[in-house]
């Protein structure tokens, strides 16, 4: 494994600018122009260009004539796209968990839920939707399912988004305790009904977070 001075600089360009879109700070419609990027991030404009193509690729970044983009703006119709594929990948990662998990996976997914709670308790947004999104993906790894994996790769940015659409960070640390509880027990048919009800919350979250980010 690469130690961190040996990242490449467009990988770390990339998850610079990535974890910025994602953590809000760039918000949707800002412009990510490659002189401004390159002068922030002490680079050349080339790693900057070759981070914007990766973000497009991801579906976090829309691209505009010559050398610069903006953050994507997700319509409505964007996120019921996302919400129906992976509806129907969620239900069947999570009982896969629930089947094949290994202790040393299920403690690292513990681990995850512990640093969520955490952040949560001292209401550090970020962190807790950070651990809130590492909790989906390391159950996808538990899943021990190669495509599943490959399909999680392809739209892991866009669904990483939408996982951190929310204010109520011990809502979501909660239901994911239950989760967690069920996937340890290997309770298949439980895990079933409460991924479905965590989706749920979710959408009513993303719906209540967007209304609070309108303007009056």
């Amino acid at each position: 494994m690469a130690v961190a001075g040996d990242e490449p600089e467009s990988a770390r360009v990339v998850r610079h600018i990535r974890d910025e879109i994602l953590d809000g700070i760039r918000k949707p419609g800002s412009k990510l122009v490659e002189r401004d990027l390159a002068n922030e991030l002490g680079v050349s404009r080339v790693p900057v260009r070759d981070a914007l193509k990766t973000l497009v690729a991801e579906g976090l970044v829309t691209p505009r004539p010559r050398t610069w983009a903006v953050v994507r703006e997700f319509t409505p119709t964007d996120i019921a796209d996302i919400n129906e594929v992976r509806s129907a990948l969620e239900v069947l990662t999570f009982k896969l968990a629930a089947q094949r998990h290994t202790r040393e996976g299920l403690a690292r997914l513990r681990a995850a839920l512990d640093a969520e709670f955490e952040a949560a308790r001292v209401d550090n947004a970020i962190a807790a939707r950070r651990s809130a999104a590492d909790f989906h993906e390391i159950v996808t790894e538990l899943a021990g399912n190669h495509l599943l994996n490959e399909l999680g790769q392809t739209m892991r940015s866009r669904i990483r988004w939408l996982l951190v659409q929310h204010d109520d960070l011990m809502r979501v640390a909660e239901e994911h305790r239950t989760l967690y509880d069920a996937i340890a027990q290997r309770n298949v048919a439980l895990v079933g009904e409460l991924v479905l009800d965590h989706m749920e919350t979710g959408r009513y979250l993303h719906g209540t977070h967007d209304a609070a980010a309108r303007p009056e």
